[in-house]
């Protein structure tokens, strides 16, 4: 399946309050696409903690649009999305800037991952796309467009049935998860390992923004815990991370040999190489489930509870909560102290998150495109 010299245009933003996700998982995308022949073009507003150099390097074009002090700013008559404020200008300002840019690039597909964005702006530009792709994690908001793809567990098309048109398809579930092909590689990897439970290798994801430095907060907790002697611990940050000096010096003054890895191109091989991971809720989690990785979930947003309730219930990860819960350390030391005393705990986790996706959701979503 190939899609000769067509053109694919994203519509995502990265930012110290958005973070990086939407932008990561649209650039695996991408990196799929651009392997079938396509030429893929990013449109991206320049907020502090934009990824436009990451995009780039990559491979992919990306063209950034500027930030502008103004407020966000509806229309009469038409309902705001709950993140709108998220944009960083009213949805009619970035619709009219982005359709200058489709309408010399008239792409295949319009990918859009904002949840600024909805069918409001969407219809605005229809006429310059041959169809719209909407990936989204919220079902809170009308969609007009042509495919959806939510990755997360325990979504079911019936969520989105009567936010978008009749005529467009529906992608649900971790099946479809975007993850890069160095995941898929080293699956039957990452599992052979877990046969044997034992906790020596930790690695801590927050996420590439961490803007609350939980990172911090868990490397302080960690340093209460009974950890085996020759255990060690790596932390993986993103290069924009406000407490990136911070977390280097926490890393100098723990019990055992602690790593702080920066803009990783690798993240799939330190996954498979740890034993237990403590990590954001994110959508990373699916990275995790792939190779079966034992987590410790911290939700650092309301849209991760989704995600950390529902691993939770089908038992692949154990749900902490969320940083400024009252009885969060109380509760991370005990979650420790049991993961400890009976390793078989990571096992179990490790049977249970495998199953829910195998690393090929990337092909399977480009397979509905074509």
């Amino acid at each position: 399946m190939k899609l000769g010299n067509q053109r694919i245009a994203f519509r995502a933003d990265a930012s110290l309050e958005i973070g990086s996700g939407h932008v990561m998982r649209c650039l695996t995308l991408a990196d799929a696409l651009r392997d079938k022949g396509a030429e893929c073009w990013f449109i991206c507003r320049s907020h502090p903690g934009h990824l436009a150099e990451l995009i780039r390097s990559r491979g992919h074009h990306c063209q950034l649009l500027d930030v502008v002090a103004e407020p966000e700013q509806g229309t009469a008559g038409v309902s705001s999305p709950a993140h709108a404020s998220w944009l960083g200008c009213s949805w009619m300002l970035d619709a009219a800037q982005t359709r200058v840019i489709l309408a010399e690039l008239r792409p295949a597909w319009l990918v859009v991952d904002h949840y600024a964005l909805d069918a409001n702006w969407e219809s605005k530009l229809r006429t310059h796309v041959s169809r719209i792709m909407v990936i989204d994690d919220l079902a809170d908001r009308p969609h007009d467009c042509d495919l959806l793809l939510d990755q997360n567990l325990g979504r079911q098309p019936d969520d989105y049935r009567e936010h978008v048109p009749y005529s467009c398809q529906l992608l649900t579930g971790p099946r479809y998860a975007l993850l890069r092909p160095e995941f898929a590689r080293l699956r039957a990897f990452s599992l052979h390992r877990r046969k044997s439970s034992r906790l020596h290798q930790l690695l801590i994801t927050m996420g590439g923004v961490d803007l609350p430095n939980a990172t911090g907060e868990i490397l302080n907790m960690l340093q209460q815990c009974l950890l085996p002697d020759d255990c060690r611990i790596c932390v993986v940050m993103g290069p924009s991370a406000p407490w990136l000096g911070k977390v280097r010096d926490m890393a100098r003054t723990m019990k055992w040999p602690t790593e702080i890895l920066v803009g990783v191109n690798d993240m799939a091989t330190h996954m498979a190489n740890c034993d237990l991971a403590i990590g954001a809720a994110g959508s990373t989690s699916w990275e995790r489930c792939c190779l079966g990785v034992p987590t410790l979930m911290v939700t650092l947003a309301q849209n991760q509870l989704v995600i950390g309730d529902a691993l939770h219930h089908q038992g692949g990860a154990i749900l902490i909560g969320a940083l400024t819960a009252p009885h969060f350390k109380a509760n991370f030391h005990e979650l420790m102290s049991t993961i400890i005393a009976d390793p078989q705990r990571l096992s179990n986790m490790c049977a249970n998150s495998s199953t829910l996706t195998d690393g090929n959701g990337c092909q399977d979503v480009i397979a509905w495109m074509i």
